[in-house]
Parts: C-alpha cells; structure tokens; sequence
C-alpha cells in the first residue's frame, strides 16, 4: 500500500502509525516544512517552503498561510504523480491548510484528517482565564480562524481526534465523521521504574524514595497553569521541607500571549515571586530527550498537570503511564482520564491555595498512594495503550477507509 503522511511539522501525531507502516513493508511518503530535523527509516521525506502571510487584513493572516500551505503541498503532490506515485491513502493534519487542496490533485484517493481543535468564544481556552480577558472583538476573529477547520472537514473524507472533548468542539453535525483515535502511549516504555535516578547539577541525585514535585510542559505559559503553579510554590516548599521541585519546558510560547512585562513566562514569575522561592529545591531542567524526561517522571512523588480547556498533552498520560500520582486541574479535556480520587485528584485550575493543599496532603500520604498510582497506570493501559489500543484502531480506521467503508 502507498500512504502518504502530511503534518508541518515531522512526524507530529503520526509518528506511531507512519513508522508502524513503513516497518510492515508499505511505502511511505511523509510531507512536512522545511528544516524539519529527523527522519525514520524506510520513510520518504519531502520538505517544502513554509508560507509567508501577505493578508492584508490581520483577521486572515493564518488563512492565507493556509491557503499557501495547501498550494505548496498540492505542488509537491504534482511532482509525486509525475512520478508515477499514486497514494492508496492520504493522512494529514488539517490545522496548518496542509489537506486542502489534495481532492483537486487525487480525487479519488480518501483523505483521513487530523482535526486538533475548533476555535470557540466561550466554553474552552478564550475567556477561560480572567487574568487574561479577550480582546472585544475576539469572537469575530475566532470565526474568521476557524475557515480552515470549515474548508478542511468539507474536503476530507474522514476526520479524527484524540478526545471526545476536543471532537464535541467542532459543530454536532460533523461529530459523526470523526473518530475519537488517541495517538497511544507506549507503556512498555512510559512504565514505573524503581531504579530510576536524575541526577541535577551540584551532585544532587534523586531517587523514587526521594520527594519529588513534578511539572512539564512544552512550554511554560498560562496554557498549561505554570501560573497558578508557581503561586502555589511558596506554600508548599514551607510545608515539605525535604521536597525538591523538578520543572521541564522551554520559555517559548506555544499557545496564547507573550508576557507583557518580561521577555518569558518563567521570568515574569519569578519577578513577581522574588523572594518567596528556594531556589536550592527548585530546578528548571528546559526541554529534555524523551528518555531523561521519564527518569523525571518515573522518580516523581506527585505530578502535577494544569491546563485550559484545551487539547490534551501528552505529558498527562505519560505521567500515569509511568504510574505518577496525578494533580490535575478539573477542567475538560482532564475529566475525560482522571477520576478524582480514583486515578488522581482534580483542583480548581484557579484555586492556588488548594492545589498547595493538595500537593503538600499528596507528598504526607505518599505511602498510602499506591491504589491510586496502579490506577493510574490501569487507566492508561486499558484505554490509551500504543500497541494494543491506540494503534489497532488506527490501522482499522485506515483499512476501513481505504476499502471505503467510510461514508459521507
């Protein structure tokens, strides 16, 4: 079978399921931007330029980086049919414009999209945070962003999803013609590891037995509650003398506003939290290789993970995959994976002095925890494992819509 992959940014959602088919013997051609280090043997790699947006209404900047996208994928898939590759599937995030315009290259080939996220004015991350209200006008921006989602769930065949949340934030009608497919967690390697140790600069080595607060996110912004987490710090380092607090992320901005009043996030904390913090039991480790990031997860007493109503990283079950005790702020897509008092504890997203509370009562009770961490994992390995979830029913969804059992 010939399957062709499209994500800017190489290989995103689809490195599971593209090495799987290419390891099984498919030919695979995978579609990304430029300069997108990497590469997974036995794929094709083709690069094309990123667009530059030239909307002159600030409303269409990222449709008419869209539209630029899709012109220059719908370029390099011309180049491919001239040379006599012919896809049996397409398989692309609809997000950047990338899928638009692979109907008018290969009519008949079904296209299987990614949808990450319909923009909303109320109900997920805009106006979720009264810290930081939206602009006036921020509703009719919002619709106008949304025309790319719009154009590509009219050209795709079929769409899927990570999470029921994230699928019931495109319009009822559509809900039908996506499939709710996590990416999967591989839990034979996201898995609890008693041996584990991170050692930090200075010669400080820490252990499972150790007390270990935990934080990650891509990038450490108000998306993911790096706020609320760090208001939260001064109070429970003065309840847990013993505990050190292990912090992974970049000082990017994945989603959302840059600080007003600093040039990062973390440096705009810290300003406003001088003074409050020991910095000898807090540690920002930036961005790790994946296999340092789960010794973090696998030596931590609790971890903690906030975030808008927005997509779902995948830090979160991660982190239970390696059987962390959880704290999780209650708020959608989160209450989709944890159970309060289950799998995990929920807060407030807002409430600083409750998830101080938490932590310090989790960090107390540690050896009482161990139901909750199995459960954790339990969760994870039912519901979201790689090899024997996640991965079969994407390869079933592909099967299906190749043989066309997919409808309209």
């Amino acid at each position: 079978m010939n399957c062709l992959f499209i994500h800017q940014n190489f290989p995103g959602q689809y490195v599971h399921i593209a090495r799987h088919l290419a390891d099984a013997g498919h030919r695979v051609v995978f579609l990304t931007q430029q300069q997108r280090k990497g590469q997974i043997p036995g794929i094709r790699k083709l690069e094309y330029v990123p667009a530059s947006s030239s909307a002159t209404h600030a409303y269409l900047g990222e449709l008419d980086a869209g539209v630029a996208n899709g012109l220059a994928i719908a370029g390099l898939c011309e180049t491919l049919k001239r040379e006599g590759f012919t896809p049996d599937l397409v398989v692309g995030h609809n997000g950047w414009g990338e899928t638009l315009y692979l109907k008018d290259v290969w009519p008949t080939v079904p296209l299987l999209a990614y949808f990450e996220f319909f923009y909303r004015r109320s109900g997920s991350d805009v106006g979720f945070d009264p810290e930081f209200p939206p602009a006036a006008e921020e509703a009719m921006r919002l619709r106008t962003r949304n025309a790319i989602n719009l154009l590509g769930l009219d050209a795709a065949d079929w769409g899927q999803t990570p999470t029921e949340w994230q699928r019931d934030q495109y319009p009822r009608r559509y809900w039908s013609r996506i499939s709710v497919i996590h990416e999967g967690v591989d839990s034979d390697v996201a898995r609890p590891q008693p041996a584990a140790r991170v050692w930090l600069k200075g010669g400080l080595c820490l252990s499972p037995d150790a007390e270990v607060i935990t934080y990650s996110a891509r990038d450490l912004e108000p998306y993911r509650g790096f706020h609320i987490f760090m208001r939260a710090l001064p109070a429970i380092l003065r309840r847990r003398a013993n505990a050190h607090v292990l912090i992974v992320g970049g000082d990017g901005v994945s989603y959302g506003r840059r600080p007003a009043g600093a040039r990062t996030w973390r440096e705009q904390l810290l300003d406003e939290l001088d003074g409050q913090l020991d910095f000898s039991r807090i540690h920002f480790l930036g961005r790790l290789p994946y296999r340092q990031y789960l010794a973090i997860l696998q030596v931590s007493t609790v971890h903690v993970y906030l975030t808008y109503p927005f997509v779902l990283s995948w830090s979160l079950l991660e982190a239970m995959s390696a059987a962390c005790f959880v704290i999780g702020s209650r708020t959608p897509p989160v209450e989709e994976v944890i159970v309060d008092g289950e799998n995990g504890y929920l807060v407030d997203f807002f409430d600083v002095e409750d998830v101080a509370d938490k932590i310090a009562f989790a960090c107390a009770r540690r050896e009482r925890q161990d139901p909750v961490r199995r459960a954790a994992r339990d969760t994870v390995v039912t519901r979201y494992d790689l090899k024997t979830v996640c991965l079969p029913s994407h390869l079933a969804l592909l099967r299906n819509l190749s043989r066309g059992r997919c409808a309209q």
